[in-house]
Protein backbone atom coordinates (compact mmCIF):
# COMPACT_ATOMS: atom_id res chain seq x y z
CA UNK A 1 0.00 0.00 0.00
CA UNK A 2 1.41 3.40 -0.95
CA UNK A 3 1.74 6.53 0.43
CA UNK A 4 -0.62 9.07 0.20
CA UNK A 5 1.11 12.15 -0.61
CA UNK A 6 1.04 15.67 1.22
CA UNK A 7 0.41 18.50 -1.36
CA UNK A 8 2.16 21.64 -0.75
CA UNK A 9 3.25 24.54 -2.81
CA UNK A 10 6.81 24.26 -2.68
CA UNK A 11 9.33 21.35 -2.20
CA UNK A 12 13.58 22.34 -1.57
CA UNK A 13 15.95 19.20 -1.61
CA UNK A 14 19.09 20.41 -0.43
CA UNK A 15 19.36 23.03 2.49
CA UNK A 16 22.85 24.61 1.37
CA UNK A 17 23.65 28.34 1.10
CA UNK A 18 21.48 28.31 -2.38
CA UNK A 19 18.33 25.64 -1.26
CA UNK A 20 18.10 27.94 2.20
CA UNK A 21 17.20 30.92 0.30
CA UNK A 22 14.75 30.12 -2.17
CA UNK A 23 13.05 27.90 0.25
CA UNK A 24 13.30 30.99 2.59
CA UNK A 25 12.38 33.93 0.68
CA UNK A 26 9.58 31.77 -1.20
CA UNK A 27 8.05 30.77 2.25
CA UNK A 28 8.07 34.65 3.46
CA UNK A 29 6.36 35.28 0.17
CA UNK A 30 3.16 32.85 1.46
CA UNK A 31 3.93 30.08 -0.32
CA UNK A 32 3.64 26.66 1.75
CA UNK A 33 7.40 25.41 1.35
CA UNK A 34 9.08 22.08 2.62
CA UNK A 35 12.76 22.18 2.96
CA UNK A 36 14.46 18.98 3.09
CA UNK A 37 18.02 18.52 4.71
CA UNK A 38 20.13 15.40 5.95
CA UNK A 39 22.94 17.32 6.74
CA UNK A 40 23.24 20.84 8.25
CA UNK A 41 21.24 23.78 7.21
CA UNK A 42 23.44 26.24 5.58
CA UNK A 43 25.46 23.98 3.65
CA UNK A 44 29.22 23.83 3.38
CA UNK A 45 29.83 27.67 3.40
CA UNK A 46 29.11 28.46 7.29
CA UNK A 47 30.31 25.19 8.65
CA UNK A 48 33.45 23.89 6.50
CA UNK A 49 34.01 26.40 3.97
CA UNK A 50 33.76 30.11 3.38
CA UNK A 51 33.51 31.49 7.03
CA UNK A 52 35.75 29.10 8.95
CA UNK A 53 38.07 29.09 6.37
CA UNK A 54 38.60 32.73 6.31
CA UNK A 55 38.85 32.70 9.91
CA UNK A 56 42.09 30.55 9.85
CA UNK A 57 43.07 32.57 6.90
CA UNK A 58 42.82 36.02 8.91
CA UNK A 59 45.04 34.46 11.69
CA UNK A 60 47.29 33.50 9.78
CA UNK A 61 47.87 37.05 7.72
CA UNK A 62 48.32 38.31 11.28
CA UNK A 63 51.10 36.21 11.85
CA UNK A 64 52.39 37.45 8.68
CA UNK A 65 51.85 40.82 9.20
CA UNK A 66 53.42 40.62 12.75
CA UNK A 67 56.51 39.20 11.16
CA UNK A 68 57.12 42.19 8.69
CA UNK A 69 56.76 44.84 11.48
CA UNK A 70 60.60 44.82 11.98
CA UNK A 71 60.79 46.33 8.41
CA UNK A 72 57.61 48.73 9.31
CA UNK A 73 57.37 49.90 12.58
CA UNK A 74 60.34 48.60 15.27
CA UNK A 75 59.74 44.77 16.90
CA UNK A 76 57.60 42.55 17.51
CA UNK A 77 57.44 38.83 18.02
CA UNK A 78 54.81 36.43 17.47
CA UNK A 79 54.93 32.83 18.59
CA UNK A 80 51.79 30.88 16.79
CA UNK A 81 49.03 29.08 18.40
CA UNK A 82 46.22 27.21 17.17
CA UNK A 83 43.86 27.12 20.26
CA UNK A 84 42.16 29.99 19.65
CA UNK A 85 41.97 29.57 16.17
CA UNK A 86 39.97 26.69 16.72
CA UNK A 87 38.17 27.86 19.18
CA UNK A 88 37.06 30.59 17.67
CA UNK A 89 35.67 28.53 14.73
CA UNK A 90 33.51 26.73 16.83
CA UNK A 91 32.21 28.94 18.76
CA UNK A 92 31.69 32.07 16.35
CA UNK A 93 31.41 30.19 12.81
CA UNK A 94 29.79 27.01 13.57
CA UNK A 95 28.60 26.83 16.62
CA UNK A 96 30.11 23.79 17.30
CA UNK A 97 28.23 22.27 13.50
CA UNK A 98 24.66 22.76 14.95
CA UNK A 99 22.34 24.00 12.80
CA UNK A 100 19.26 24.46 15.46
CA UNK A 101 19.68 28.22 14.65
CA UNK A 102 19.52 27.82 10.76
CA UNK A 103 16.37 25.73 11.12
CA UNK A 104 14.82 28.33 13.38
CA UNK A 105 15.14 31.13 11.46
CA UNK A 106 13.67 29.09 8.27
CA UNK A 107 11.05 27.77 10.29
CA UNK A 108 10.55 31.69 11.41
CA UNK A 109 9.67 32.74 7.93
CA UNK A 110 7.21 30.39 7.64
CA UNK A 111 8.89 27.16 6.52
CA UNK A 112 8.38 23.49 7.22
CA UNK A 113 11.77 21.81 8.30
CA UNK A 114 12.03 18.07 7.28
CA UNK A 115 15.28 15.99 8.61
CA UNK A 116 16.29 13.44 5.77
CA UNK A 117 17.64 12.65 2.29
CA UNK A 118 15.15 13.75 -0.32
CA UNK A 119 14.67 11.88 -3.49
CA UNK A 120 12.12 12.54 -6.43
CA UNK A 121 9.59 9.55 -7.09
CA UNK A 122 7.91 11.44 -10.15
CA UNK A 123 7.44 14.79 -11.21
CA UNK A 124 6.03 16.61 -8.85
CA UNK A 125 6.80 14.10 -5.53
CA UNK A 126 9.51 14.01 -3.34
CA UNK A 127 9.96 11.24 -0.50
CA UNK A 128 12.03 11.66 2.60
CA UNK A 129 11.74 8.73 4.75
CA UNK A 130 8.06 7.95 5.40
CA UNK A 131 7.04 11.06 4.34
CA UNK A 132 5.92 11.77 0.24
CA UNK A 133 4.95 15.54 -0.24
CA UNK A 134 3.28 16.65 -3.81
CA UNK A 135 4.65 19.62 -4.73
CA UNK A 136 1.90 21.50 -6.87
CA UNK A 137 4.11 24.60 -7.65
CA UNK A 138 7.70 23.80 -7.71
CA UNK A 139 10.50 21.14 -6.75
CA UNK A 140 14.24 22.96 -6.45
CA UNK A 141 17.37 20.99 -6.18
CA UNK A 142 19.87 22.25 -3.82
CA UNK A 143 21.95 19.24 -2.70
CA UNK A 144 25.44 21.13 -3.32
CA UNK A 145 28.74 19.41 -3.81
CA UNK A 146 30.77 17.07 -1.67
CA UNK A 147 34.35 16.87 -2.01
CA UNK A 148 36.22 14.21 -5.15
CA UNK A 149 38.38 11.97 -3.99
CA UNK A 150 40.66 10.90 -7.24
CA UNK A 151 41.16 6.96 -8.11
CA UNK A 152 44.51 7.00 -6.50
CA UNK A 153 45.75 3.57 -5.60
CA UNK A 154 46.09 3.31 -2.09
CA UNK A 155 44.13 6.28 -1.01
CA UNK A 156 40.69 4.54 -0.41
CA UNK A 157 40.63 3.95 3.28
CA UNK A 158 43.11 6.02 4.89
CA UNK A 159 42.35 8.62 6.91
CA UNK A 160 42.92 11.69 4.47
CA UNK A 161 41.44 14.92 5.27
CA UNK A 162 39.04 16.67 2.93
CA UNK A 163 38.52 20.18 3.61
CA UNK A 164 35.91 19.52 6.17
CA UNK A 165 38.90 17.25 8.55
CA UNK A 166 40.90 20.21 8.49
CA UNK A 167 38.44 23.05 9.20
CA UNK A 168 37.79 21.05 12.21
CA UNK A 169 41.22 20.25 13.15
CA UNK A 170 42.15 21.19 17.04
CA UNK A 171 45.83 19.72 16.82
CA UNK A 172 47.50 20.41 14.35
CA UNK A 173 49.84 17.76 12.63
CA UNK A 174 53.79 18.32 12.21
CA UNK A 175 53.72 17.86 8.49
CA UNK A 176 51.24 18.00 6.13
CA UNK A 177 50.54 16.74 2.12
CA UNK A 178 47.99 18.94 0.18
CA UNK A 179 47.30 17.22 -2.83
CA UNK A 180 45.91 19.57 -5.37
CA UNK A 181 47.01 23.41 -5.72
CA UNK A 182 43.66 25.16 -6.10
CA UNK A 183 42.04 27.31 -4.90
CA UNK A 184 40.95 25.41 -1.44
CA UNK A 185 44.57 23.77 -1.37
CA UNK A 186 46.49 26.91 -1.86
CA UNK A 187 44.44 28.43 1.04
CA UNK A 188 45.09 26.19 3.45
CA UNK A 189 48.52 25.61 2.35
CA UNK A 190 49.77 28.49 3.76
CA UNK A 191 47.61 28.96 6.60
CA UNK A 192 49.19 25.54 8.19
CA UNK A 193 52.33 26.64 6.80
CA UNK A 194 52.28 30.03 8.75
CA UNK A 195 51.02 27.98 11.89
CA UNK A 196 55.05 26.56 11.86
CA UNK A 197 53.18 22.68 9.80
CA UNK A 198 55.52 21.64 7.22
CA UNK A 199 53.62 21.97 3.86
CA UNK A 200 54.09 19.95 0.49
CA UNK A 201 51.55 20.56 -2.37
CA UNK A 202 51.42 18.22 -5.08
CA UNK A 203 49.37 19.53 -8.21
CA UNK A 204 48.89 17.79 -11.87
CA UNK A 205 48.96 21.12 -13.58
CA UNK A 206 52.29 23.08 -14.62
CA UNK A 207 51.03 25.93 -11.87
CA UNK A 208 49.29 26.29 -9.12
CA UNK A 209 45.72 27.59 -9.38
CA UNK A 210 45.89 25.94 -12.78
CA UNK A 211 42.58 27.95 -13.45
CA UNK A 212 44.58 31.35 -13.00
CA UNK A 213 45.97 33.35 -15.21
CA UNK A 214 49.65 32.45 -14.83
CA UNK A 215 51.61 35.71 -13.87
CA UNK A 216 49.13 35.37 -10.83
CA UNK A 217 49.80 31.57 -10.53
CA UNK A 218 53.13 32.63 -10.21
CA UNK A 219 52.59 35.27 -7.10
CA UNK A 220 50.85 32.58 -5.34
CA UNK A 221 54.02 30.59 -5.70
CA UNK A 222 56.07 32.76 -4.31
CA UNK A 223 54.18 33.63 -1.33
CA UNK A 224 53.65 30.09 -0.53
CA UNK A 225 57.84 29.04 -1.13
CA UNK A 226 58.35 32.03 1.39
CA UNK A 227 56.36 30.84 4.02
CA UNK A 228 57.90 27.23 3.35
CA UNK A 229 55.72 25.18 1.72
CA UNK A 230 57.31 22.61 -0.63
CA UNK A 231 55.85 22.93 -4.21
CA UNK A 232 55.25 20.19 -6.57
CA UNK A 233 53.75 20.79 -9.85
CA UNK A 234 53.16 19.33 -12.96
CA UNK A 235 53.44 15.46 -11.12
CA UNK A 236 50.53 13.06 -10.62
CA UNK A 237 49.82 11.21 -7.36
CA UNK A 238 50.27 7.28 -8.88
CA UNK A 239 50.33 5.71 -5.33
CA UNK A 240 49.25 6.64 -2.05
CA UNK A 241 51.13 4.51 1.24
CA UNK A 242 49.96 4.39 5.31
CA UNK A 243 50.78 3.49 8.50
CA UNK A 244 51.18 4.39 11.60
CA UNK A 245 53.03 5.74 13.28
CA UNK A 246 54.74 7.05 9.83
CA UNK A 247 51.43 8.47 8.23
CA UNK A 248 51.43 9.11 4.09
CA UNK A 249 53.92 8.70 1.43
CA UNK A 250 52.60 10.16 -2.17
CA UNK A 251 54.25 8.38 -4.99
CA UNK A 252 54.63 10.41 -7.97
CA UNK A 253 55.20 9.94 -11.64
CA UNK A 254 58.01 10.43 -13.49
CA UNK A 255 60.74 9.25 -10.87
CA UNK A 256 59.92 12.40 -8.66
CA UNK A 257 60.75 11.74 -4.95
CA UNK A 258 57.80 10.74 -2.40
CA UNK A 259 55.92 13.59 -1.27
CA UNK A 260 55.66 12.40 2.63
CA UNK A 261 53.25 13.78 5.53
CA UNK A 262 51.52 13.05 9.11
CA UNK A 263 48.24 14.15 6.95
CA UNK A 264 47.24 13.86 3.67
CA UNK A 265 44.27 16.70 2.55
CA UNK A 266 43.33 15.81 -0.16
CA UNK A 267 41.84 19.19 -2.53
CA UNK A 268 41.40 17.82 -5.62
CA UNK A 269 37.72 19.32 -6.35
CA UNK A 270 33.98 18.59 -5.82
CA UNK A 271 31.37 16.28 -7.23
CA UNK A 272 27.63 17.57 -7.66
CA UNK A 273 25.94 15.28 -4.93
CA UNK A 274 22.98 13.90 -7.50
CA UNK A 275 23.13 10.24 -6.77
CA UNK A 276 20.20 8.48 -5.32
CA UNK A 277 18.19 11.85 -5.88
CA UNK A 278 15.88 10.00 -8.55
CA UNK A 279 16.59 12.06 -11.02
CA UNK A 280 15.48 9.19 -13.59
CA UNK A 281 12.13 9.61 -12.55
CA UNK A 282 11.83 12.67 -14.05
CA UNK A 283 13.86 12.01 -17.30
CA UNK A 284 16.92 13.63 -16.17
CA UNK A 285 20.54 11.58 -15.85
CA UNK A 286 21.67 10.77 -12.80
CA UNK A 287 25.05 10.18 -14.01
CA UNK A 288 25.17 13.50 -15.15
CA UNK A 289 28.33 15.89 -13.78
CA UNK A 290 25.69 18.44 -13.40
CA UNK A 291 22.10 19.98 -13.90
CA UNK A 292 21.72 21.57 -17.20
CA UNK A 293 19.69 24.49 -16.15
CA UNK A 294 17.90 27.18 -18.91
CA UNK A 295 18.25 31.13 -18.04
CA UNK A 296 15.92 30.95 -15.55
CA UNK A 297 17.09 28.09 -13.75
CA UNK A 298 14.34 25.22 -15.01
CA UNK A 299 15.98 21.61 -15.24
CA UNK A 300 12.40 20.11 -16.48
CA UNK A 301 8.51 21.18 -16.14
CA UNK A 302 8.27 22.40 -12.32
CA UNK A 303 11.85 21.69 -11.38
CA UNK A 304 14.38 24.47 -10.60
CA UNK A 305 18.26 23.99 -9.36
CA UNK A 306 20.57 26.34 -8.03
CA UNK A 307 23.70 26.43 -6.47
CA UNK A 308 26.55 23.40 -7.31
CA UNK A 309 24.51 20.83 -8.57
CA UNK A 310 24.01 23.40 -11.52
CA UNK A 311 27.90 22.97 -12.88
CA UNK A 312 28.38 27.29 -12.98
CA UNK A 313 30.71 27.16 -10.14
CA UNK A 314 31.18 26.22 -6.66
CA UNK A 315 30.85 29.53 -4.92
CA UNK A 316 28.58 31.22 -2.11
CA UNK A 317 27.99 33.84 -4.25
CA UNK A 318 26.89 31.55 -7.38
CA UNK A 319 23.93 30.04 -5.24
CA UNK A 320 22.50 33.23 -3.62
CA UNK A 321 22.60 34.67 -7.35
CA UNK A 322 20.99 31.44 -8.91
CA UNK A 323 18.47 31.67 -5.69
CA UNK A 324 16.92 34.68 -6.85
CA UNK A 325 16.72 34.08 -9.93
CA UNK A 326 14.90 30.68 -9.54
CA UNK A 327 12.89 32.34 -6.39
CA UNK A 328 11.58 35.41 -9.06
CA UNK A 329 10.85 32.73 -11.87
CA UNK A 330 8.34 30.94 -9.11
CA UNK A 331 6.89 33.87 -8.30
CA UNK A 332 5.98 35.04 -11.20
CA UNK A 333 8.05 38.23 -11.07
CA UNK A 334 9.96 40.29 -13.88
CA UNK A 335 13.72 40.20 -13.58
CA UNK A 336 16.89 39.21 -15.84
CA UNK A 337 17.98 36.06 -16.60
CA UNK A 338 21.03 34.44 -15.33
CA UNK A 339 24.12 35.57 -16.80
CA UNK A 340 27.44 34.02 -16.44
CA UNK A 341 29.80 36.52 -18.43
CA UNK A 342 31.32 38.10 -15.41
CA UNK A 343 31.65 35.56 -12.57
CA UNK A 344 33.74 36.78 -9.96
CA UNK A 345 35.78 34.38 -7.58
CA UNK A 346 38.74 35.12 -4.87
CA UNK A 347 41.90 32.80 -3.84
CA UNK A 348 41.74 34.06 -0.50
CA UNK A 349 45.94 33.66 -0.02
CA UNK A 350 48.31 36.35 0.59
CA UNK A 351 48.33 38.35 -1.83
CA UNK A 352 44.47 37.77 -2.78
CA UNK A 353 43.59 36.47 -6.04
CA UNK A 354 40.40 37.92 -7.57
CA UNK A 355 39.71 37.10 -11.48
CA UNK A 356 36.26 37.85 -13.42
CA UNK A 357 35.31 36.84 -16.49
CA UNK A 358 37.94 35.46 -19.42
CA UNK A 359 41.60 34.34 -19.29
CA UNK A 360 43.68 35.36 -22.13
CA UNK A 361 44.18 31.85 -22.90
CA UNK A 362 40.51 31.61 -23.04
CA UNK A 363 39.93 34.71 -24.70
CA UNK A 364 42.60 33.70 -27.58
CA UNK A 365 41.01 30.47 -27.75
CA UNK A 366 37.40 32.00 -28.72
CA UNK A 367 39.23 34.36 -31.97
CA UNK A 368 38.44 37.67 -29.98
CA UNK A 369 40.23 41.25 -30.68
CA UNK A 370 42.27 40.54 -28.14
CA UNK A 371 44.42 43.31 -25.97
CA UNK A 372 46.26 42.48 -22.66
CA UNK A 373 47.13 45.13 -20.21
CA UNK A 374 49.06 44.39 -17.25
CA UNK A 375 50.51 46.41 -14.29
CA UNK A 376 52.98 45.63 -11.91
CA UNK A 377 51.17 46.65 -7.83
CA UNK A 378 54.46 47.71 -6.57
CA UNK A 379 55.31 50.03 -8.69
CA UNK A 380 51.76 52.28 -7.50
CA UNK A 381 52.11 54.74 -5.24
CA UNK A 382 50.35 52.70 -2.56
CA UNK A 383 52.23 49.21 -3.50
CA UNK A 384 55.23 51.20 -2.44
CA UNK A 385 54.16 52.53 0.41
CA UNK A 386 52.23 49.51 1.64
CA UNK A 387 56.06 47.58 1.13
CA UNK A 388 56.27 44.49 2.94
CA UNK A 389 53.62 42.02 1.26
CA UNK A 390 53.04 44.13 -1.55
CA UNK A 391 53.19 41.80 -4.07
CA UNK A 392 50.47 41.75 -6.58
CA UNK A 393 49.50 42.77 -10.14
CA UNK A 394 46.63 44.27 -12.10
CA UNK A 395 45.74 42.03 -15.72
CA UNK A 396 43.03 43.56 -18.01
CA UNK A 397 41.39 41.18 -20.95
CA UNK A 398 39.80 43.30 -23.82
CA UNK A 399 37.56 42.36 -26.78
CA UNK A 400 38.69 45.69 -28.89
CA UNK A 401 37.37 48.50 -26.97
CA UNK A 402 35.12 46.58 -23.94
CA UNK A 403 36.94 44.78 -21.04
CA UNK A 404 35.87 40.72 -21.00
CA UNK A 405 38.08 39.93 -18.46
CA UNK A 406 40.16 40.91 -15.15
CA UNK A 407 42.88 39.47 -12.89
CA UNK A 408 43.45 41.42 -9.76
CA UNK A 409 46.25 40.18 -7.26
CA UNK A 410 47.37 41.85 -4.39
CA UNK A 411 46.86 42.78 -0.53
CA UNK A 412 43.53 43.88 -1.29
CA UNK A 413 42.99 41.67 -4.46
CA UNK A 414 39.13 40.67 -3.88
CA UNK A 415 38.17 43.89 -3.18
CA UNK A 416 39.61 46.39 -6.11
CA UNK A 417 38.09 43.14 -8.17
CA UNK A 418 34.50 44.40 -7.48
CA UNK A 419 35.12 47.46 -10.04
CA UNK A 420 36.27 45.01 -12.64
CA UNK A 421 33.69 42.64 -12.12
CA UNK A 422 31.18 45.91 -12.70
CA UNK A 423 33.17 46.81 -15.68
CA UNK A 424 32.83 43.14 -17.49
CA UNK A 425 28.93 42.97 -16.51
CA UNK A 426 28.16 45.59 -17.56
CA UNK A 427 30.57 46.21 -20.92
CA UNK A 428 32.03 49.68 -19.77
CA UNK A 429 33.89 51.04 -22.44
CA UNK A 430 37.35 50.71 -21.98
CA UNK A 431 36.85 55.13 -22.77
CA UNK A 432 34.70 55.62 -20.28
CA UNK A 433 36.96 53.56 -17.60
CA UNK A 434 40.04 55.85 -19.18
CA UNK A 435 37.96 59.25 -17.94
CA UNK A 436 37.57 58.12 -14.49
CA UNK A 437 38.75 59.56 -11.62
CA UNK A 438 40.88 57.03 -9.31
CA UNK A 439 41.76 58.13 -5.83
CA UNK A 440 45.22 58.52 -5.17
CA UNK A 441 46.48 56.78 -3.38
CA UNK A 442 44.77 53.33 -3.53
CA UNK A 443 45.50 49.65 -4.79
CA UNK A 444 42.60 50.15 -7.27
CA UNK A 445 44.23 53.42 -9.15
CA UNK A 446 46.62 50.70 -10.60
CA UNK A 447 43.65 49.66 -12.76
CA UNK A 448 44.38 53.22 -14.40
CA UNK A 449 48.00 52.42 -15.08
CA UNK A 450 46.86 48.80 -16.63
CA UNK A 451 44.55 50.28 -18.98
CA UNK A 452 47.22 52.51 -20.31
CA UNK A 453 49.37 49.71 -21.02
CA UNK A 454 46.89 48.06 -23.33
CA UNK A 455 48.09 46.94 -26.20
Amino acid sequence: MGYVAERVDVVVVGLGVGGEEVAGKLAEAGLAVVGIESNLVGGECPYWGCVPSKMMIRAGNALAEARRIPRLAGSASAHPDWTPVAKRIREEATDDWDDTVAVERFVGKGGRFVRGYGALTGPRTVAVGDQTFEATRAIVIGTGAAPAAPPIDGLAGTPYWTNREAIEVEELPVSLVVLGGGAIGVELAQVFARFGVRVTVVEAADQLAPFEEPEAAALVRTALEADGVEIRTGVKATRVLYSEPEGFAVELDGGAAPATGDRLLVATGRQARLADLGLETVGLDPSARALATDERMRVADGIWAVGDVTGHGAYTHIAMYEAGVAVRDILGQPGPPADYRAVPRVTFTDPEVGSVGLTEAQARDRGLNLRVGLTDLTTSARGWIHKEGNAGLIKLIADGEVLVGATSVGPMGGEVLSMLTLAVHARVPLAELRSMIYAYPTFHRAVEDALRNLA
